[in-house]
């Protein structure tokens, strides 16, 4: 069975905004090689929308837009290239790499992970809770950037009841942000 795994930029005090966050080369590089190592990413709607319309026409055309650096191409690529499952009620369609996932959340989740295959990666905030309600979460990376935001939104906000988890590697970045690595204690 292959993992799913889960990774997020979130600030010292909890907020996992991306705009609250400042990206460097170093971080883009590892959040390629995340995602370049996955047979597929699994996006909700609100996620699969905003790396749709940051990222998709820079690999598409070369273009980048003016908040764009150089540095963001290859992350524009990986992201391009992979596969994508979307999980959302009120798309018609979608198309990027991408086909909805429909119907029951955990049945299609365990019969993506029965797959074979490396491995399968999801981003966002509101589909991980829920995929963490349901114990399909294997891996859990908090890259934890060294900035208090004052605001959030923060993660797994409303989780009914507490997840164990073990670390099992940590990473610093030039940065001074640190990728903690967990997995899941079953």
């Amino acid at each position: 069975m292959r993992p799913l795994r889960y990774s997020i930029n979130v600030t010292l005090d909890g907020c996992c905004d991306h705009r609250a966050m400042r990206p460097d080369e170093e971080l883009h590089r590892h959040a390629a090689e995340s995602i370049a190592r996955a047979d597929a990413l699994i996006l909700g709607r609100v996620t699969y929308e905003l790396m749709e319309s940051g990222w998709r026409s820079v690999a598409r055309t070369g273009v980048r837009p003016e908040w764009m650096a150089d540095w963001m191409e290859p992350f524009a690529r990986t992201i391009d290239a992979a596969r994508k499952y979307v999980v959302s009620s009120t798309l018609e369609r979608v198309d990027w790499n991408a086909e909805l996932l429909r119907g029951d959340l955990e049945q299609a989740v365990r019969a993506l992970k029965r797959e074979a295959g490396e491995g399968l990666f999801v981003g966002g905030v509101k589909l991980p809770l829920a995929l963490a309600e349901l114990g399909l979460i294997d891996e859990y990376e908090l890259v934890v950037q060294p900035r208090l935001a004052g605001h959030g939104p923060s993660l797994f906000a409303g989780l009914s009841k507490p997840l164990d988890l073990r670390l099992v590697s940590q990473r610093e970045f030039r940065s001074g942000a640190v990728a903690l690595r967990y997995e899941a204690k079953r």
